[in-house]
């Protein structure tokens, strides 16, 4: 039995905003430097986490505050375009907490204009997970998305729709499943 860790990625300016940032390509604040380097240090000085591969979305977000840690816990990291967040479509930069977000959240197999479906990102993120859990032997920690980080948490335990729908972590939380 092995081990996944889990990670969101480093605050930006549209988590300060509450904007939908889903696929763009949004940098990291100060502050979410900072919270990937707390990170970093967190798991550098944890005798009980011995993380072997770092892998990350390929934005700039999550991929910087990969790099952050695992230049902070001399393993490498890569990233994997599986695990990059949904694309929100036509609400990508809008209000988060808009009513009309929120319902359209609310339908799982429908493409957002523009975008991907929730069901499509779950597949290949299912898929990434399947690929990696067959790696024994090696403890993985993955930087990527709020979304995903929901999708990853349903591949561990059976929700409702409304638990997987609320489900969150916080930027720099840290969420550890096994195998």
């Amino acid at each position: 039995m092995g081990y996944l860790y889990l990670t969101r990625h480093g605050q930006t300016v549209w988590n300060v905003s509450g904007r939908v940032c889903g696929a763009t390509d949004v940098e990291l604040t100060e502050k979410g430097r900072e919270q990937a380097a707390a990170l970093g240090t967190v798991l550098s000085s944890d005798k009980d986490i011995n993380i072997d591969v770092v892998v990350s979305s390929p934005l700039k977000r999550a991929r910087d505050t990969a790099k952050i840690i695992s230049d902070a816990i001399l393993v490498p990291m890569y990233t994997d375009i599986r695990i990059t967040e949904q694309n929100f479509g036509k609400y990508e930069g809008s209000g988060r907490r808009s009513d009309e977000f929120i319902e359209a959240k609310r339908h799982f197999a429908d493409n957002y204009e523009g975008g991907e479906s929730m069901l499509k990102v779950a597949q290949r993120v299912y898929n990434f997970l399947d690929e990696i859990k067959k790696d024994t032997g090696k403890t993985y920690l993955i930087v990527a998305h709020n979304g995903i980080a929901r999708i990853v948490h349903s591949y561990f335990f059976d929700e409702s729709n409304e638990e997987f729908s609320n489900y969150s972590i916080d930027n720099c939380g840290l969420v550890r499943y096994q195998w």
